[in-house]
């Protein structure tokens, strides 16, 4: 479709106010985020917990069904930023997808707090059709805030990503106090509750982001033919069509779901690399360097979000919680990643930074290689206590967990929000909405492999410290060869990328 995409029409960054030295909507944009992540995370650490709760009466055999689930619903989360970031370039724009997606997501979050296994999953359809439209775009408008060589571009993107783990700290503390009290016991938290609250952050993102877009003096508004409001029509219409295509997913299992998802890989690959060709060798070496680094942004993944999986169980079941007569919830470690990346950010932004000024920033692909070795360091701490620090109770000590977020936060500053400056640096002039979905596709794609490794780690009757020791090993393992060729090959990945740094 034509006239439809914002990014069809010359750049031109407007002169904004500035505030902390970087313009003013990053702030209005770093608050809409902030809540729907405060909503996202807010069920995060619930799902699988729920799920062998609600539908398998708390027995350990529902490990394994909780853990696909939850890796599949991620991917599809992830994977659905690639059809809503081609709405927005080519049908509505940014600001109207962000608030459509907004909309299914709050619809899909109060769904959830239904206790009935198809409802749940018609909930969790919903708000993967919501994020797909919301996700995408609202990062893509960061980046179109800043004028593509400017040096500040990477540090807004990590005070961006601040946002985003701002709210996730809040959201599992607040969510499993309510849940605690209001539950019918300690032990059986009403996570009606848990969802019902995340339903409401999701609405206050929708109503911040709809009053203070005026303050984007146009980035991301509608132009030519998207101005016609039937689209938005067409396009919620569109969202409600793909609820039971996103269900019938859920319903097909992590295996059927990888197929699906490999095949969107290729085909949105083709596509950027057909719009790459077409604008000639320099767009062309960006396309590729930046599918090789998508390629390596899977392996990350699939084992990072063992945070949401794996890791809830192992610290339920295995990791000593008791401190000093304080049983630590399972729900706040999901915490503990935030309260990293928050004190953390500053520090690695203000580092890029600096060794920008004396031209020693290392390049995006070893950033990525860096991140890369964080996550295996954090699997070989799991190994090590494991193995060694396993007390007469069958539990490890509670500071290993707590330190292995710490180290996986480390490896995300260097990965993440480098990755999402990355993409309006190297994707297709006219597809970058397209590039940035491509971005969450292969984190769907490792989120749905996590969820399968998830299933492997915790076995047929629920996870046991042999079942944990020998899966995190093959992470270990997995991870380090990963992140040592990538620092090998990174000369050439940055050839490819023409200066883009």
């Amino acid at each position: 479709m034509s006239g439809a995409a914002t990014s069809d029409q010359p750049v031109v960054v407007p002169e904004f106010k500035q505030i902390l030295g970087h313009p003013s909507p990053l702030w209005m944009l770093f608050m809409t985020e902030f809540w729907e992540r405060f909503a996202f995370y807010g069920i995060r650490w619930a799902l699988v917990l729920y799920i062998v709760t609600q539908f398998y009466g708390g027995a350990a055999v529902g490990e394994a069904d909780a853990n696909l689930t939850y890796g599949s619903y991620l991917a599809l989360v992830y994977a659905g930023a690639v059809f809503g970031g081609y709405v927005a370039d080519r049908v509505i724009g940014y600001q109207r997808s962000i608030l459509i997606g907004a909309a299914f997501m709050a619809a899909g979050l109060f769904a959830i707090t239904i206790p009935d296994p198809d409802v749940f999953k018609v909930g969790l359809a919903t708000i993967i059709v919501g994020n797909g439209l919301f996700k995408p775009n609202i990062s893509t408008m960061v980046g179109k805030l800043y004028a593509i060589n400017d040096t500040r571009r990477d540090s807004g993107f990590t005070i961006f990503y601040m946002g985003i783990n701002a709210g996730a700290f809040l959201s599992p503390i607040l969510t499993q106090i309510l849940a605690q009290k209001m539950g019918v016991t300690d032990n059986i938290p009403a996570y009606k509750v848990v969802f019902f609250v995340s339903g409401i952050g999701m609405l206050i993102s929708l109503v911040w982001f709809a009053i203070g877009r005026k303050t984007l003096q146009g980035i991301g508004a509608p132009v030519g033919a998207a101005k016609n409001p039937m689209r938005m029509v067409m396009v919620v219409l569109g969202g409600l069509c793909v609820i039971p295509v996103m269900y019938g997913l859920l319903k097909a299992g992590a295996g059927n779901l990888q197929i699906v998802l490999t095949i969107l890989f290729v085909i949105l690959a083709i596509m950027l690399m057909v719009e790459g060709i077409r604008d000639g060798k320099v767009a062309r070496d960006k396309t590729i360097a930046m599918m090789i680094i998508f390629a390596f942004n899977i392996l990350f993944w699939m084992f990072f979000e063992q945070a949401g999986s794996s890791f809830t169980f192992l610290a339920e079941n295995i990791v000593q919680r008791n401190l000093g007569g304080f049983i630590f919830p399972t729900a706040w470690f999901q915490s503990v990643n935030s309260i990293a990346i928050i004190a953390c950010a500053p520090v690695i932004a203000w580092i890029w930074v600096a060794l920008g000024r004396r031209n020693a920033n290392p390049s995006i692909p070893r950033k990525f290689g860096l991140g890369i070795i964080f996550n295996a360091l954090a699997f070989g701490l799991l190994i090590y206590a494991l193995s060694v620090l396993v007390g007469a109770d069958n539990k490890i000590p509670f500071w290993t967990l707590f330190a292995v977020y710490c180290i996986q936060s480390i490896g995300e500053l260097c990965l993440s929000p480098i990755g999402l400056s990355m993409v309006t640096k190297l994707a297709p002039t006219r597809l970058v909405g397209l590039g940035m979905g491509g971005w969450f596709l292969s984190t769907g794609i490792g989120n749905n492999l996590s969820g399968i490794f998830a299933s492997h780690v915790s076995g047929e009757a629920g996870m046991s410290v042999a079942s944990a020791l020998s899966g995190y090993t093959f992470g270990f393992w997995s991870l380090l060869a990963g992140g040592v060729l990538l620092l090998v090959l990174a000369p050439l990945i940055q050839k490819l990328m023409h200066g883009v740094k």
